[in-house]
Formats: C-alpha cells, structure tokens, sequence
C-alpha cells in the first residue's frame, strides 16, 4: 500500500484540484482562482534568522505544497502565495507548524528584497531602509497556508496558537493569535460539498463517512457522480481510508459502487469459507474425519488446514 502522505501531496499538487480547495476556503466555492493562474514554488524553505554571527543556525523545512496565485475580485488583482499541508492523521501542534511556514516566506520575502535593492544599487532614503533593506516603498505577498486533513474523525487538535498556550487571559492579550485555516471532512455539512468544482468533493465525502458503511453505502448508491470516479481520486480513497476497494488495473475511471460492492463479495466469500473450515475442524475433533481427509476437502495442504483453523492434532 502506497504511503498516505506520498498520496494525498501528490493528489493536492493538481492545479485544479489545489484552485478548488482554496476557492472553497477563500471564496465560498466562487471561482475566481483559476488553475492557469496558478504557478508552483519550490517547498524547500531555508531560513536564516535575522542577523550574520556564527550562532545563526539555518533551519530548513519542505512544506508540502506551495504555489503562487493570481485572483481577480472586483476588478481588483491580488497575488499570493498559497500553500497546502496535507495530513492524513491528527497534528497537535498545527498551528506551530504553520507559523513557521508562513513566517519564513515572509522572511525570505524581506531577504529576496534586500538582495534585490543590493544588486540593483538602489540608494536607501532612510536609515530604515538601510537597516533592514527593506525599503518602505517595499510590499510583501500574502501569504495563506490551509491545512487539509483527510480523515473521518474530528479534528480535536489546536486550532489556533492562543490554545496551545500555558497563559491567562490578561498575558494572552499581548500574544497575537495564530489561526490555522481547515479542511476537515467531517466539519463539512453535506449541502456545501457542491461548493468543490472538482472530484476533491466526492473524495471529502467519502472520507467523512468511511467509518460509517451503511451510510458510505447509501451516498455511493445514490450519488451518480460516484459511477465514474478517476482512477487517482479511487486511489486516494483507498489508500487514505484503508477501504481495500477493488477495481481493475489500468482503468481510466472506476465505478465506485462496483468496487465496494466487490468489498462485500469478498467478505462473504470470507465467510463462507470460515464456516466449511470451522464445520471440519469440528468433525475432525468429533473423530468423524481424519485431519487428512478434512485438508483434502477444504482444498488445502494438512499444514494450511492447521494454521486456517487452529488444530493441533
């Protein structure tokens, strides 16, 4: 089974996929990011804290994915920096880790403009210009990260840094707040997953109710939208909630009611086989079949038929 993280980066990687979870964050499911206007960044982040002495320790993170944006709202252009980390399972300290993504573009931002100012030989018109290089004509891109847990539990870790802190109300007041943007399945109501332009809709819902069969079963069932699922969602749901669906290799497309109706053959197939192997286990206790005759009707070696069924004769 491929690695959950492995999957679910790859899986955020697509432009449009990436486009449609954030106009789902930003714009309530308007379109107004478009996949074109989309280009990716390298995740490697290196920051070097402020200051040049030999105590300065370079600290390097790879987030998972990052990409820059061009939005258009009421004529009115804005460029960000839109990152995505993917979690599979629970983070408690989500927002720590957030915090220190978003602050070293931040950094790096200041740094790429100081070298710039440099390089160009741009002459500081104030002592703060010169101080920080990081003139006061000078403007950093937001910078947006959202986390998207791809699980059916609630999210019950931190969401934000205050939550996180050992302090009173009075102390609390003096430390700005750090809130992590989520995409949780199970926080999503089901009228606002047509809000996804995309197949992230049917992979959300189906996470949500992973752990709920008879439920999974009746949206699978209902939904037509699940009779012709790509090949990459399938295998994200598989993989992510440990589903065992069964499909065939190298289909484009995959009927999800047909791989988890596979599901259940299988486990009456399992079933029936474990009553024959219990029903000659007994007879063979019973003295009625000898162990031999017993492995011989199950199809199996004396040695398989021991470890199926437990006997010891």
């Amino acid at each position: 089974m491929a690695d959950k993280d492995a999957v679910t980066k790859e899986y955020m990687q697509d432009n449009e996929v990436f486009a449609d979870a954030f106009n789902f964050l930003l714009y309530n499911g308007e379109q107004v990011i478009k996949p074109e206007q989309l280009k990716p960044l390298d995740t490697a982040q290196v920051v070097l804290p402020y200051g040049s002495g030999e105590q300065s320790v370079p600290e390097q993170r790879y987030r998972d994915v990052l990409k820059t944006a061009t939005a258009m709202t009421d004529d009115h252009v804005a460029y960000l920096l839109l990152g995505i980390e993917d979690q599979s399972e629970i983070h408690n300290a989500m927002p720590v880790k957030n915090l220190f993504y978003d602050a070293g573009q931040y950094v790096k931002q200041v740094q790429e403009a100081a070298k710039s100012h440099r390089k160009n030989e741009d002459k500081p018109e104030s002592s703060a210009d010169f101080l920080s290089g990081f003139y006061s004509t000078d403007k950093l891109l937001p910078v947006i990260t959202l986390t998207i847990y791809f699980g059916a539990d609630e999210w019950t870790a931190p969401r934000d840094l205050h939550s996180m802190l050992a302090a009173d109300a009075h102390i609390l007041q003096f430390i700005d707040n750090y809130h992590i943007h989520l995409i949780a399945p199970a926080d999503i109501v089901d009228a606002d997953f047509v809000k996804f332009h995309t197949e992230l809709s049917l992979a959300l819902k189906y996470m949500k109710y992973s752990k709920n069969k008879e439920k999974l079963g009746e949206i699978v069932q209902t939904d037509s939208a699940y009779r012709n699922v790509s090949r990459k969602t399938a295998d994200l749901v598989n993989i992510v909630t440990n589903s065992n669906l069964r499909y065939a290799e190298g289909k484009e497309s995959v009927d999800m009611c047909e791989a988890i109706e596979g599901i259940k053959n299988d486990a009456r197939d399992e079933g029936v086989e474990i009553g024959i192997l219990k029903t000659l286990a007994d007879l063979v206790r019973d003295g009625i079949l000898s162990l031999a005759d017993a492995a011989k009707r199950a199809n199996m070696s004396i040695s398989e038929f021991q470890a199926k069924t437990g006997l010891k004769v």
